[in-house]
């Protein structure tokens, strides 16, 4: 699997622009809307958690709120918005794979270059913002390199599976959609943390989604420890990455030949 994407780095480099400018075709603002997009969903979380539920709580763990809610906000818009593409890349581009010779897997590989481009420019908001402000350090900003790195393994190795999973079992599209509703409220975007009940805690060291934006905001808007949690956050994180990247390229391979047979 991963020579595959070796293999064919430079065709995943230019179908990936080529979405892109194909993306924004016709729009007169153009690739703005990678900053604009993220920026009016912050817009419209502040409002409804940060002047509604919250009122007058003031800051969340000694960040105000609004760089509390984009250091959550932008990862989770990252992951969430990478799986939902990916589980349905293959079915999206099953033309490409029927007119040209080349593995379905780098459709996968295209699709998570754009997200990666997005995230990277979404962060450098964040990182204007906590350079300002002095939030950071620059151990910690080197962090996010990890974050990205763990992230796309993590939502690679989902992707193969319910990339897979979507063509063959159509209900898998909607249980998706329903099981990211499901954790985003699970995971601390909007709430702290260090300031949750235990049970919130408890589930938090077993969901990935937590880790990784923990690990996000740690790595800009931190000043302690470059990396979120401890030994044991980490071997879980990398065991359950691992374990479903090999789950997945084991459905991919099993079903590849017979992808257009069930579409």
């Amino acid at each position: 699997m991963l020579k595959e994407q070796w293999i064919n780095r430079k065709l995943i480099i230019s179908l990936s622009a080529y979405n892109l400018k194909s993306a924004y075709a016709g729009h007169y603002l153009g690739v703005l809307w990678n900053i604009l997009q993220p920026l009016l969903q912050v817009a419209v979380f502040y409002v409804v958690f940060g002047l509604g539920l919250r009122g007058d709580r003031g800051d969340v763990g000694g960040l105000p709120f609004i760089v509390h809610l984009i250091t959550g906000l932008f990862p989770w818009m990252f992951l969430s918005g990478m799986i939902n593409s990916l589980s349905g890349s293959i079915q999206s581009q099953i033309g490409l794979v029927t007119k040209m010779k080349f593995p379905s897997s780098i459709l996968l590989s295209i699709t998570l270059v754009g997200g990666i481009r997005n995230v990277i420019i979404t962060t450098s908001i964040v990182l204007i913002i906590s350079v300002f402000n002095s939030y950071g350090s620059l151990a910690n900003y080197l962090s996010f390199f990890y974050f990205l790195f763990a992230s796309t393994i993590f939502v690679y190795s989902l992707g193969l599976i319910l990339s897979t999973l979507t063509i063959l079992v159509r209900d898998v599209k909607n249980v998706i959609t329903n099981v990211i509703r499901m954790f985003f409220f699970m995971t601390p975007i909007f709430w702290s943390l260090e300031e949750a009940n235990a049970l919130l805690q408890n589930i938090a060291k077993f969901n990935p989604f937590a880790y990784l934006v923990m690990n996000y905001r740690t790595a800009l808007v931190r000043t302690d420890s470059p990396f979120y949690g401890g030994w044991t956050d980490h071997l879980f994180f990398w065991g359950l990455t691992l374990f479903l990247f090999y789950i997945g390229v084991h459905i991919h391979y099993r079903f590849r030949k017979k992808i257009i047979d069930y579409l």
